[in-house]
């Protein structure tokens, strides 16, 4: 588990400061239509990449790719704040562009070392992990812009100080890249390594990619990939619409703490859940998210369909966006919070039921490009959708009715999901191994073998051949 925790750091350095800005309404800029159309670039681009991401890591390893994978983050960032000092617009385009090509590397990085690392009992516990390390970069981004900028109620654009803050984190975050391992020198609890392999060949990954895209599970859960992340794109036109700066900082905080939670809950109390077999998880989780989809969405309509987007524009003009303090506040930040806590629980569904249909890392960095590649499709159609000012309530609606529609297929793949899948896969042993290099007159260096508790996984920072 000390992998995914470090994976997590990771990304709570980069994309979580990432979306910490973004949940600030527009990218943090206010200018909604610029927003859109850099993170329609910025997910067109993750798209056409996603499809050969993963391959991309099974051939550079994870360390590589997911070094490769920040750097995008610091541009975008960075170019966000050129914008709001020199209006330099073609720069936050094409930082977007350049974002969604490292942001899809990231991704199968990180998706493979979560689902294939740790052991099948804790996958759904890795995933809560990773996730609630990773969103509370984007609760404490939200926090620091909180605290800047909640000083001057009628804020209109994040502070130039918020931004050195953002950057700073940010470049943290590259740094720990360095810190991941490949599957040849993970050793999980149970002494088995993850893979003997430290990287796949290009011949054996074109194979595997059409392999991944013949995979009828995999088109069965098109439509759950599709939605994934279709609905930010409404909710941060929302949040930019109807607030001014420091609430939709406050919005954002309570966003990133929801995440928080519904990751925790669902992956420790429901999907990694002891008293019931994997496949009745995966269906008890699957009606959790239904629940929490229809309550929290239901919800949000009764809201939604008492203003338009013009109403947020001439609450704008005069001056007159929803302040924390004020009375129609009320209930509004708790909408949000649900929002990103039903969120977590679809993610975390989609990611459990990848990894409960293998354990090869190399499968799963497929699986997980692909995820990635129709996430980011549906989000680069969300974000053009809203470009050109689509009623705030039809933008809810659809993203709405993705998710619903998702549902059959998912369950259509949890019904072939397996007690195991330790008998159909090979397993090795780190011991025999060891032993086999022994019986050769080889030495096997074990040397840094560090365990982390009782369930956690012993990563072995060297091991090398020597003859």
């Amino acid at each position: 588990m000390t992998q995914v925790i470090l994976v997590g750091i990771t990304c709570f350095a980069t994309v979580g400061m990432f979306s910490a800005v973004s949940n600030l309404g527009a990218g943090g800029s206010q200018d909604v239509a610029l927003s859109d159309t850099a993170n329609g670039v910025l997910y067109g681009m993750f798209a056409l990449t996603g499809l050969i991401s993963g391959g991309i890591n099974n051939l550079l390893g994870p360390r590589l790719t997911l070094f490769i994978g920040t750097l995008g983050y610091a541009l975008y960032v960075g170019a966000l704040w050129c914008f709001q000092v020199q209006g330099t617009r073609w720069f936050l385009i094409f930082a977007g562009a350049v974002l969604g090509f490292t942001a899809a590397l990231l991704w199968s990085a990180q998706g493979s070392i979560m689902m294939s690392y740790p052991l099948e009992k804790d996958k759904g516990k890795a995933f809560s992990i990773f996730w609630a390390i990773f969103q509370f970069g984007s609760f404490l981004g939200s926090v620091i812009a909180l605290a800047i900028n909640i000083k001057s109620g009628s804020l209109s654009a994040v502070s130039t100080s918020t931004y050195v803050a953002f950057i700073i984190i940010i470049f943290i975050g590259i740094a720990s890249a360095f810190l991941v391992l490949p599957p040849n020198r993970v050793v999980r609890s149970d002494g088995t390594l993850v893979k003997l392999q430290a990287a796949s060949k290009v011949h054996e990954e074109l194979i595997g990619m059409a392999h991944t895209l013949k995979d009828w599970r995999m088109l069965a859960l098109i439509p759950m990939f599709f939605a994934s992340n279709y609905f930010y794109a409404y909710q941060g036109a929302l949040n930019a619409a109807m607030f001014d700066g420091p609430t939709r900082a406050l919005n954002a905080t309570l966003e990133g703490a929801g995440a928080i939670v519904g990751a925790l809950l669902i992956g420790f109390l429901v999907l990694d859940a002891k008293w019931a077999g994997r496949r009745t998880r995966g269906y008890i989780g699957l009606a959790v998210v239904v629940v929490a989809t229809v309550v929290v969405w239901a919800a949000g309509l009764g809201w939604q369909v008492t203003f338009t987007r013009a109403d947020g524009v001439r609450m704008k003009e005069e001056g007159r966006l929803i302040n924390y303090k004020d009375d129609a506040y009320t209930g509004k930040g708790p909408l949000f919070f649900f929002y990103y806590f039903a969120d977590a629980c679809y993610q975390a569904l989609v990611y459990w039921i990848m990894s409960a249909l293998t354990n090869d890392p190399f499968t799963l960095a497929r699986f997980a490009g692909l995820y990635k590649a129709l996430q980011s499709a549906g989000s680069a159609g969300s974000f053009g959708m809203d470009a050109v000012a689509t009623p705030l309530l039809n933008e809810h609606l659809a993203s709405w009715l993705l998710m619903i529609i998702s549902y059959p297929g998912a369950f259509l793949v949890i019904r072939t999901i397996k007690e195991t899948n330790y008998e159909d896969e090979e397993v090795v042993y780190v011991d025999d191994v060891q032993r086999d290099h022994i019986e050769r007159g080889e030495a096997l260096d074990v040397d840094g073998l560090e365990k982390d508790g009782k369930d956690g996984s012993i990563e072995k920072a060297s091991v090398k051949e020597s003859t």
